[in-house]
This record gives structure tokens, C-alpha cells and sequence, in this order.
């Protein structure tokens, strides 16, 4: 990380969703895949798939603020995954899949709870959100095999069936905040 960028973790299901979008966005840096707000050291996928590690999976962001903001990036994040079912993401179930925020900076914190509390005064969804915003304390990244899952794999079902729909929301909604 360097002075201009910032650094934030987002969980919204399965971590190759998120990735697959964030990615396409200008201003991020770097997107990484892996494991954060649980209680084991430098756990495996297997590991934080049994649900038992309390870690879910996440994207780590490295962005240029002067070039996405932090508003424009939540905007994304929020319209590209339910961020009102606990613990689940489609057919994906389990604290691992939870809808989760990780902050690296006080103001980073201030302005997702302003985010969703704005969310909920809109009532932009019609059940709660349930998106925890919580301080990064670790992150640990994903085996190689999980890293740009999507453009590896793009020609796979769950790429085709889960992950397209998300780029194609992202692209109709948000095509000026593209590479």
C-alpha cells in the first residue's frame, strides 16, 4: 500500500464474486481473495469451509480513493450481493458466506455505518441489513487456485450461472465506474 491508496475488506458470499467484480472497477489496485474475522491462525479453505473457524471468505481492496471512492465502492458492493440474509448468499450457507465490512481507518467505518444507515432510511431492501462493519485485525489469503477464479474459469457453471449475472448488474449499473 502507498500514501494515495486506501485498504478495506469486504465479505459478500463466496469470495470469487466479489473479486470477479471489484476487480473490473477503476482505482483498485489490487483485489485479493482469502480469509478474515475468525479465530484461526492461517487457516485452509477447507478449514473456513467447515464454518467452524468463524472467518468468512473476502476480498482485500487496495484502492485509490482520488479515483473510486469509498461511497462509489460500497455502491457497488451493496447492489452486487443480499446484504439482508444472514450467513447465506444464494445457495452458498454458512458464517463463512456472511455480508461483512472490514475497516482499516476510523473514517472508513464512519462512512459504511452512514452508508447503511442511509440504506435503511431509503429502505432500499425490504428486510434488514445484516452486514456486520467490524475492524481487519488478519487477513489471510486464499490458495492460488481461489485467486481471479473467474477469469480462469469463466467457461464453468457457477461462473456462468453465479457470477455473470453480478457483471452483467455491475456493467448496466455502474459502466462509468469500469476499466
Amino acid at each position: 500500500m502507498n500514501d494515495e491508496t486506501q485498504v478495506i475488506v469486504f465479505g459478500g458470499g463466496c469470495f470469487w464474486c466479489t473479486e470477479a467484480v471489484v476487480e473490473r472497477l477503476k482505482g483498485v489496485v489490487s483485489v485479493d481473495s482469502g480469509y478474515a474475522g475468525g479465530d484461526v491462525e492461517d487457516p485452509t479453505y477447507e478449514q473456513v469451509s467447515s464454518g467452524r473457524t468463524g472467518h468468512a471468505e473476502v476480498i482485500r481492496i487496495e484502492y485509490d480513493p482520488a479515483v473510486l471512492t469509498l461511497h462509489d465502492l460500497l455502491s457497488v458492493f451493496f447492489t452486487t450481493h443480499d446484504p439482508t440474509t444472514l450467513n447465506q448468499q444464494g445457495a452458498d450457507m454458512g458464517t463463512q458466506y456472511r455480508s461483512i465490512i472490514l475497516y482499516t481507518t476510523e473514517e472508513q467505518r464512519q462512512e459504511c455505518e452512514k452508508f447503511i444507515k442511509d440504506l435503511e432510511v431509503s429502505k432500499t431492501f425490504s428486510q434488514p441489513i445484516v452486514t456486520e462493519v467490524k475492524p481487519l485485525e488478519k487477513f489471510y489469503e486464499a490458495e492460488e487456485y481461489h485467486k481471479r477464479y473467474y477469469d480462469n474459469n469463466a467457461d464453468k457453471p457457477y461462473c456462468q450461472v453465479v457470477i455473470n449475472p453480478k457483471l452483467a448488474k455491475l456493467r448496466q449499473k455502474y459502466s462509468k465506474l469500469l476499466k
